[in-house]
């Protein structure tokens, strides 16, 4: 599984370079054509058996939510701005890595001793943070980091066994989107009876950017959206549906924010999953967005519909998801991929 490589590589939107790389190394022996178009994007072509005419759009973001570097202070600190949805509840204290040469850093906040009881009744504000990377001079911090830097959050992939629960679940950042990245890899493994098109998208996170470009590039007549979604399994004071569970299998979106999931697609799905005994969920439905939000509206319209591997805390420093539930989507995307040329069009 390459999820630990692609898990551990920065790209924050606009910056993807390394997961860029990383991915085209893997994929380059799988497909029978690449390139990288003018926003950043990877257009992979692994042509098909010959026996359906259909161009088929699979695609995953390689982007992830960060920070950007905006103004570094006389004592050395390093004020910046999100990118992306971040919660800045969860931002003190962090550890981060700063540009390409990874110049590590901590996002500070002014100590509980230092602090009146009024501040800590509020929430923290991000631009009440500063990040810390050991410097005392804005001269000093500046042969390390330069304005317009980006960084991404310090975090180490790592396998957490769960004894006696016959599942096993791993921890890393980023896992919106390389859990989808590591599934589409996956996917190219196979051959389909149709020209399969693989995309590994930018921005995503500021706009579903890459996708609305590659998606016009493509033209193409169905389209798939893999993601790393939430699950929703945290203590609340009522009961309250999850989006989706650890351990249930792929989410199927049939609405969010972005896009309502074309109902042939999702039928396709469903089907496949009971046919071959695949676990599977239905997202709930109104919240979140994806690629698909802007590969449906392209051109003349693509029928399409997201496939999630459920994660905690994504878009946060560390996020967890089940290796079942990866695998499970894996197979699902697959099967019902083989299945396309079935349906109606």
């Amino acid at each position: 599984m390459w999820l630990k490589r692609l898990s551990e590589a920065g790209g924050v939107s606009g910056h993807e370079d390394e997961v860029r790389q990383i991915i085209l190394d893997i994929i380059a022996g799988h497909v029978d054509d690449y390139r990288v178009d003018s926003i950043g994007n990877i257009i992979a072509l692994k042509k098909g058996d010959g026996s359906s005419d259909l161009r088929v759009m699979v695609a995953a973001h390689m982007d992830e939510v960060g920070f950007m570097i905006s103004h570094v202070e006389e004592n050395g600190l390093l004020h910046f701005h999100k990118v992306g949805g971040l919660d800045d509840r969860i931002l003190p204290a962090k550890v981060v890595w700063i540009g390409d040469k990874k110049v590590p850093g901590v996002i500070g906040f002014k100590p509980a001793h230092l602090t009146e009881q009024n501040e800590r009744d509020q929430p923290i504000k991000y631009k009440q943070l500063t990040i810390d990377i050991g410097t005392t001079s804005k001269a000093e911090a500046e042969k390390l980091v330069q304005r317009g830097d980006y960084a991404t959050f310090a975090t180490e992939f790592v396998e957490l066994g769960l004894a006696g629960e016959g599942w096993q679940t791993v921890r890393g950042k980023a896992f919106d989107d390389r859990a989808g990245c590591a599934v589409l890899i996956e996917l190219l493994n196979t051959q389909y009876p149709f020209d399969l098109y693989a995309v590994f998208t930018v921005q995503e996170e500021v706009g579903l950017r890459g996708a609305q470009v590659a998606a016009f590039a493509v033209e193409p007549d169905w389209a798939f959206a893999l993601e790393g979604t939430g699950a929703n399994e945290i203590p609340t004071p009522k009961d309250v549906s999850p989006s989706t569970r650890l351990g249930h299998g792929p989410a199927i979106t049939v609405m969010d924010r972005s896009f309502i999931a074309d109902k042939r697609l999702v039928r396709l799905l469903i089907d496949t999953a009971e046919e071959l005994g695949i676990p599977y969920q239905i997202k709930q439905p109104g919240i979140g967005g994806t690629d698909a939000g802007a590969i449906h509206r392209t051109r003349e319209g693509v029928p399409s519909v997201t496939v999630a591997v459920p994660c905690r805390y994504i878009h946060s420093p560390a996020a967890i998801l089940n290796l079942d539930d990866f695998d499970h989507t894996v197979q699902l995307v697959r099967e019902s991929l083989s299945r396309l040329p079935t349906i109606p069009r």
